[in-house]
């Protein structure tokens, strides 16, 4: 396992669809391992292959650290099956984007398909913080950021101070 380093936006990794993948090998568990060394180290709660520089379709979600027991969820090729009609506002945050954050309106309760390390099938339903994070690391693998769910305005402002912060930072 590795702390890999973070791709930062604009960088044009986090744009890029992310290509399926086809073979359940040794390559697949050190990505799954490294998204959640890489996650934890960052301190997030979630974090998609893009981020680290992989443009293919894996991340990982651990919503509950608060009381320090890793719950992690491993996801490879996942796809979003069912969604509720009724939106829910939370505020989001990504480590693409670091010290930024703003609300985005989402489905409240989603069920999502996907394989395992070991290309085992699995459906997981969520709402909350978890469904949440779901929807928002699934929206990387498709090249999607949450800044996308922003109007013009706000998401210009946002990435006005980010591009001030990264400046006073070099």
């Amino acid at each position: 396992m590795a702390v890999r380093e973070l791709r930062i936006f604009p960088d044009p990794v986090l744009r890029q669809a992310c290509a399926e993948i086809e073979r359940y090998d040794e390559s697949v568990a050190r990505l799954l391992d490294d998204l959640a060394e890489s996650m934890y180290a960052h301190r997030g709660v979630g974090l998609a292959a893009p981020q680290i520089g992989e443009a293919v379709q894996a991340m990982v979600v651990d919503v509950d650290q608060r009381d320090g027991t890793p719950r992690l969820i491993e996801f490879v090729n996942p796809r979003v099956t069912a969604a509720s009609d009724d939106l829910e506002e939370r505020e989001e945050g990504c480590l693409s984007f670091p010290g930024e954050a703003d609300t985005v309106r989402r489905p409240r309760r989603v069920t999502v398909q996907a394989f395992d390390r070991r290309g085992q099938s699995f459906e997981i339903t969520a709402e909350g913080l978890l469904a949440t994070a779901m929807q928002h690391e699934i929206d990387h693998l498709k090249g999607k950021l949450f800044v996308d769910y922003l109007s013009r305005l706000r998401r210009s402002l946002l990435l006005r101070r980010m591009k001030k912060r990264l400046r006073e930072s070099a």
